[in-house]
């Protein structure tokens, strides 16, 4: 049986995420559907990305993933550049089906795809204009779950490049950013441990968020290495850093967002201090 994903930004409370569904079953009954999120924030094609990025690997390859944020096409002829069209790409064994707004892009983020396609005859009829997700992108959806030659209903195509804010190293200096809060409120920066260890080569370092007084001086396993209610820093299942509250989330005893007042955005830095540096030796004194 095919998986299809949804990610969108319709949220729950309205009919929309239901409607997109039945249109989905009604072309076909041989799918599972897999909600990514319907709370994507509106038209916030970033967040999207994010979301995407942080879960499509664990689904197994030839997975479709109908990414709906932000779906309306803009077709300017004779400008493909300035446009953004329905599309389809083909990456690391997965299909992504969305519209070219940046999407792809910050999915991407600076790697190239295996293939990637624009849908054709997307002006045939003005009408599905009116639902672009439900009369564009799920048909699209549906003949790649069918096995259909994507090349018999689009033409291969470039995308639009769009690149994430990617953390700036110094001398023994990273420079992060917030790039997510999560339901917790923990903090999901764009440090990666990679990163980490090759600008930081073991030398003892700290992690300063918000205040010269928030920091943090190691880098944990799990939450409950620290004691309950303590801030803790670990890299999490996507090896990015994460800051938290060991069993604190918001609305019950406050996560990390909201206790250290951490917006997204916000920097995050880490100083490393190596061995037989100045401030090293002054430690000695």
């Amino acid at each position: 049986m095919q998986i299809i994903t949804l990610t969108t930004d319709m949220g729950l409370l309205d009919h929309y995420v239901a409607a997109l569904k039945g249109s989905i079953f009604s072309l076909s009954s041989d799918v599972q559907i897999v909600d990514i999120s319907h709370q994507v924030n509106p038209f916030d094609v970033s967040q999207e990305a994010f979301f995407v990025k942080s879960c499509y690997h664990e689904f197994p390859k030839g997975t479709i993933h109908l990414c709906t944020v932000d779906s309306e096409p803009v077709i300017n002829f004779g400008s493909s550049s300035s446009g953004s069209f329905p599309s389809i790409m083909l990456y690391e064994g997965h299909y992504f089906v969305s519209n070219d707004n940046g999407f792809f892009g910050l999915l991407l983020d600076g790697n190239r795809p295996e293939k990637f396609w624009r849908l054709d005859d997307v002006m045939s009829n003005p009408n599905m204009l009116k639902f672009p997700i439900k009369n564009i992108l799920v048909p699209a959806t549906i003949k790649i779950s069918q096995k259909i030659e994507i090349e018999t209903f689009a033409t291969e195509s470039d995308y639009k490049r769009a690149f994430s804010i990617n953390a700036v190293t110094e001398e023994n200096l990273i420079r992060g950013n917030v790039v997510h809060i999560d339901h917790f409120g923990n903090i999901i920066t764009n440090i990666s441990k990679e990163l980490f260890h090759r600008i930081g080569q073991n030398a003892p370092f700290t992690i300063y968020f918000r205040r010269k007084e928030y920091y943090i001086e190691e880098i944990s396993n799990t939450y409950s290495d620290v004691v309950e209610g303590e801030k803790v820093a670990i890299f999490n299942s996507n090896e990015m850093l994460e800051i938290a509250i060991n069993r604190g989330a918001n609305g019950r005893n406050g996560g990390a967002s909201s206790l250290f007042g951490i917006n997204l955005q916000d920097i995050v830095r880490i100083e490393f201090t190596p061995r037989g540096s100045k401030q090293t030796l002054e430690s000695l004194f």
